[in-house]
């Protein structure tokens, strides 16, 4: 069985239970805990509202005669569902991605005119970051 919630037969559409249970325990309090099956109710909400999203964000793209939803028709989506109290948090997280996404480009190193052997020394330094980072993560 997946790790995807929503109903069978739905087009497998669905969000990572795992994901969404360990996002409800961060919410909560300490002292507090959260059944299972009230977990899953809150993934079926989660499911459908993205679904609600996607669809009226896809209307208003549809509306401006775009082929791909962009941050812009999400907004308008969630302004036209009533969703305004979002809004404000949508722009700032859209505003740090690419903000991250410009940082990570820049951190790229250059690799024109490194020999074979410099190249592999780069990637095992790397390999070395990205091991460290992922351990101090966990």
């Amino acid at each position: 069985m997946s790790d995807l919630g929503g109903a069978a037969g739905d087009d497998d559409i669905g969000l990572p239970k795992a994901t969404v249970f360990k996002l409800i325990q961060e919410m909560l309090p300490e002292d507090i805990s959260c059944a299972k099956e009230a977990k899953d109710v809150i993934v079926e909400c989660c499911v459908e509202w993205v679904k609600l999203i996607s669809t009226q964000s896809n209307t208003v793209c549809d509306e401006s005669s775009k082929k791909t939803i962009s941050p812009e028709h999400v907004v308008e989506a969630l302004k036209q569902l009533g969703f305004e109290d979002f809004i404000a948090e949508v722009e700032e997280s859209n505003k740090d991605f690419k903000q991250s996404q410009k940082e990570r480009t820049r951190t790229q190193p250059d690799t024109n005119g490194m020999t074979q052997d410099e190249l592999l020394a780069l990637q095992e330094r790397l390999f070395a970051s990205s091991q460290a980072r992922f351990e101090a993560g966990q």
